[in-house]
C-alpha cells in the first residue's frame, strides 16, 4: 500500500483524548504515514504542541481560526509570533474567513487573518487557510500580503478561482465531501485541477464521509479519500498516492 499524508487533522481535539493511540494506530494500517495538526486558538497551542511531539510522524502549526472569533484577544499575535519564533512549527494555520457564518464580524477576521498571513510571510511559512464564502477576499489579501505558498483547506470554490490560487502558489486538501455522490460541483472539480495541486485530508473528527454520517471521522479513513479521487480522476491509487504526498512534503519542507 503506498503511503499517504493526512494533511489537514485536528488530533488534538478533546473527541480523540480517550483513544488517540488506537485512532494513530489504525491510520498507520491504512498507510497514513503522517498528519498535519493544525492549531485554532491561543489556548490550543500547548496541545497541539504536545500531541505532536508525543506522536512521531505528527507535525503542528499555529493559528487563529475564524471559527472562533470571539476567544482571540489583540494580544494572540504577538503570542504567535513568539511561537513560530520555537521554529517546531511547519505552517501558519488554521486561520482565514468565514463569511457563512453571519454573527462573526468580517471586519474583524480580515484583520485577524492580514496579520497572521503577514507573520507567515515575514517567517517564510506556508499557510492553511479555511475558507467559506470567502475565497475572493482571501485571494485580495493573498496578493496584498505577498504570501506566495499554502493549502486552501478543504476548497469549494470554482474553478476559476482555484486557477488564480494556483498562479499564487497554492493548493487544495480534499477530504471527505468528495466522497458524496451528489457533491457534483467539488468532484467535477477534483478531477478538473492539476494532480500536483492536491493534497489529501480528513479534517477529523468532522467531515465524515459518504456512509459515515454523524460519526467521528478519523484519519484512517484517508484511504477512502485516495479511493473517491482516484475513481474520479480515472487515475491508479498509486499514483494519487505519490503526488499528493510528494505535493504535501513540498508545501510544509516535511522530512519523513
Amino acid at each position: 500500500m503506498s503511503a499517504i499524508i493526512d494533511s489537514h487533522v485536528h488530533l488534538d481535539f478533546a473527541e480523540f483524548d480517550a483513544d488517540r493511540k488506537c485512532v494513530l494506530r489504525r491510520a498507520r494500517r491504512a498507510g497514513v504515514e503522517a498528519c498535519v495538526v493544525p492549531g485554532v486558538t491561543r489556548a490550543s497551542w500547548p496541545r497541539t504542541q504536545g500531541v505532536c511531539q508525543q506522536h512521531e510522524g505528527c507535525f503542528p502549526a499555529f493559528g487563529l481560526h475564524p471559527y472562533f472569533l470571539d476567544e482571540h484577544q489583540p494580544g494572540h499575535i504577538d503570542d504567535l509570533r513568539q511561537w513560530l519564533d520555537h521554529g517546531d512549527t511547519i505552517a501558519v494555520g488554521e486561520c482565514g474567513l468565514d463569511f457563512y457564518l453571519k454573527h462573526l464580524d468580517r471586519e474583524h477576521q480580515i484583520e485577524l487573518f492580514t496579520a497572521q498571513m503577514k507573520l507567515a510571510r515575514d517567517f517564510d511559512l506556508p499557510v492553511i487557510i479555511h475558507s467559506r464564502k470567502s475565497v475572493d477576499m482571501v485571494t485580495r489579501v493573498i496578493r496584498q500580503t505577498g504570501v506566495n505558498k499554502g493549502v486552501m483547506h478543504s476548497f469549494n470554490g470554482s474553478l476559476q478561482q482555484a486557477q488564480i490560487l494556483m498562479a499564487l502558489g497554492f493548493s487544495f486538501g480534499f477530504g471527505g465531501p468528495v466522497t458524496y455522490p451528489r457533491a457534483n460541483r467539488l468532484r467535477a472539480l477534483v478531477k478538473a485541477l492539476p494532480l500536483e495541486s492536491l493534497l489529501l485530508e480528513t479534517d477529523a473528527p468532522d467531515q465524515p464521509l459518504s456512509g459515515h454520517q454523524g460519526q467521528r471521522n478519523e484519519p484512517a479513513r484517508l484511504e477512502h479519500v485516495l479511493a473517491a479521487v482516484a475513481e474520479l480522476r480515472g487515475e491508479s491509487r498509486e499514483e494519487i498516492a505519490r503526488v499528493t504526498r510528494e505535493n504535501t512534503l513540498r508545501l510544509f519542507r516535511l522530512r519523513l
